[in-house]
This record gives structure tokens, sequence and C-alpha cells, in this order.
């Protein structure tokens, strides 16, 4: 049996002002390729199919065209979850009568150990159980038991699972959820406060496969077969050394599974780049890819007017901007006067680019005594 394994789509994200939606369709387009060139018997959807749970009205466009063509046109099933960014409740809006139409959705703790069934074309059959993402007092309140940590609830749900009797040739677990150990990025939202979100992979080792999704990251946890798929795309450039992919799982009888990552390419990358004005402005004359969504770390000594209106006339989506010249360290009289050195030149060459002249020793001295009076008031009139 062949799945293909996906999560965190955040469909409807906005990353700096700048709707993602283009480039999510693209990599969509690239997972419907793969699931049919590859022929797999399923697609499982890990959670946060949304970014927020009142999505705008162009991602639920983009999740229904990408369902349909998978469902319908390419008749292959879809397994899904809802995670902490989705809302159960909406995501599941026509869940009883889409389990006739190929599609599958799993958003309600109580029927987690409710399985859904599918059989390969060799005959082999599967079954499939969902954790939607789930907060303790979820599982207090609808199971009346006294759990107080997600990793006692997640618990408590997986055991659940395995004492329902095994009637087929496999067993596969979706779950939305951290696995303690697990490495995370900036562009995920914490479950809980302080780790308490964390949940042991150990419970979960009885399945034939398990299909995590919540960290943005590939990586497996506890064994070879409990895996983050991680996202399609980047969503912060803490992912920027990440390679994007969808995970192919493939099952047999008495053997351990085959699980292979197949590569997603962006429509636009996420990088950083760091150097001088003139130097970057150069190289982006002549990049193949100055389209990609950009942080740019600028290295010059001396002020820029204007500096993010220039770097995007050769790269159009410069998102973030940060300048070394402004980084000095605090909290000596030593540091504090270089800062003020800096400062000083920064003024001078600002007052240089937008008059064309430059300061006269009256003007210098009265920017220094401004200075030293921010300075004064600034450490509460310490030396």
């Amino acid at each position: 049996m062949k799945l293909l394994h996906t999560s965190d789509w955040h469909l409807g994200r906005v990353f700096h002002n700048v709707s993602l939606l283009e480039d999510q369709a693209f990599i969509l387009d690239q997972i419907i390729a793969y699931a049919t060139d590859q022929q797999v018997d399923a697609v499982l959807i890990a959670g946060d199919i949304f970014d927020r749970a009142v999505p705008p009205s162009s991602a639920m466009t983009l999740l229904d065209d990408t369902l349909h063509r998978l469902t319908q046109i390419h008749n292959i099933p879809v397994i899904l979850i809802s995670g902490n960014h989705d809302s159960a409740e909406r995501l599941a809006f026509g869940a009883r009568s889409l389990s006739n139409q190929n599609l599958h959705i799993f958003h309600n703790i109580k029927d987690s150990n409710q399985a859904v069934t599918l059989t390969d074309t060799k005959g082999h059959g599967a079954e499939f159980y969902g954790i939607a993402y789930h907060a303790p007092e979820q599982v207090r309140s609808q199971f009346d038991i006294p759990v107080k940590t997600f990793d006692e609830a997640h618990t408590f749900l997986v055991q659940r699972i395995l004492e329902t009797p095994k009637n087929t040739d496999f067993r596969i677990l979706l779950s939305h959820c951290f696995v303690d150990g697990a490495q995370e990025c900036d562009s995920e939202r914490p479950l809980a406060i302080g780790g308490a979100d964390r949940v042991s992979a150990g419970p979960m080792k009885a399945f034939d496969y398990v299909a995590l999704g919540h960290l943005h990251g590939q990586q497996k946890r506890g064994a070879e077969h409990i895996r983050y798929s991680g996202s399609p795309l980047k969503y912060s450039f803490s992912e920027e050394r990440h390679n994007k992919a969808v995970t192919l799982v493939e099952l047999s009888i008495d053997l351990p599974p085959v699980i292979t990552q197949l590569p997603l390419t962006p429509l636009r990358n996420m990088r950083t780049l760091e150097g001088e004005m003139n130097a970057l402005m150069a190289a982006g004359q002549n990049d193949p890819h100055s389209s990609d969504f950009l942080a740019i770390t600028l290295t010059d000594k001396h002020a820029l007017l204007d500096a993010m209106a220039k770097l995007r006339t050769v790269y159009p989506n410069v998102l973030q901007l940060e300048k070394t010249f402004l980084q000095n360290s605090h909290g000596t009289q030593h540091a504090n006067k270089a800062l003020q050195h800096n400062e000083q030149a920064m003024f001078a060459d600002f007052f240089k680019e937008a008059t064309g002249e430059m300061m006269d020793d009256g003007q210098k001295k009265y920017i220094a005594n401004l200075l030293d009076q921010i300075h004064h008031e600034q450490t509460g009139g310490e030396a």
C-alpha cells in the first residue's frame, strides 16, 4: 500500500503583509502530481489545513479545488485531521456526506477510535485513525477522566485506539501534536507554555505508520515510522535551510515501511542575504532568483537613504531589512561612546545624502549635544 503524507499547508497565510496563496497553489499542484504519478492509495493531511480558524474565501476555494482534483478527478482517497490553526467544526462541515466521496475528516476526538478502512488494488487493507488537535481539558470533559497534561491526554486517546481489534493488514495513525524532543522553528504557534505541550512517542510505536503534523521541519521521532512530513512551504526565514518535501510511504506485510522524501520546488524561495548595498544591487541585476522572498542585512558603515526602496528595484520581494551599522552593544562607557560616534556619522551621512551638502561645524555640534542629552536620559544620568 502506498501513502502520501503531508501536513501544515496553512492556506491563507500572510507573511510580512504578503499573501502566499499563489505560492501555495503552485506547491499543491506538485503534491497532486506526486499523488497521481506514484499511484498512491491515499493522501494523508495531518492538520493545519488553514492558517486561521476563519480563513479567507480564496483559501477555502483553493482547498476545495485541490480536494476535488484528488478525490473526484483522480479518485484518490484523502484522509485529514484538524490542527491547532483550524476550526475543527468549520473544517468538518459536510464530513458525513463527504466520506462517501473519498474525503474522510477526523475532527472530533470522540470519534478517534472509529477507523476509516481502505483496500488497495492488491486486496491489502488498512485502518486509518485520526487524532485531531486537542487540549487536555477537552479529553477530561468528553471522557470524564482525570488527565492533566497533553501527554496523558494523547496517550489515553492512542491506547483507546489500540484497544480496538485490528481487522486489516495495516494500522495507520494521523495526529497533530508536539512529540517530545522534536525540533521546532519560528513559524509554528506554541500549543502551550513552557514545554507543557510535549507528548511521548512511545505509545505510537505499535502503529505501522504515524503521520504527524504541527512541526514544519521534516523529521522522525522515537522510531523510523513516526514522522513529521513538515510544511510544504517555508513559512519563516528560520526555515531557510529546510528541504521541503512530501513523504511517500510504502507498506508491505511483515516488512518495515519504505519511506521516501519527494522534494517540492517553491514558486519563490525564502532566503537571507548579507552585504553592502552596492554589492547587493549589482548581484541582484543577474540573480536568476531575484523574485525570492528575502531578508537582507546591510553591512554598510554609513547611513543609507530609503534603502528598502532601492533594494526592491532589483529584489522586488525584500520583506525584512536590518542594518549592522545600528546593531551596537550597550552597557559600557566605551560602548556608548562608540555608539554615539557611529550615530554622529550616521546623521552626517544622512544629511549629505538628503541635501547634497556636508554638515558644517555648528550642525555637527548641535547633533552631538542632542545625542548627549538623549543618552543621558536613557541611562538615568549615569556617566
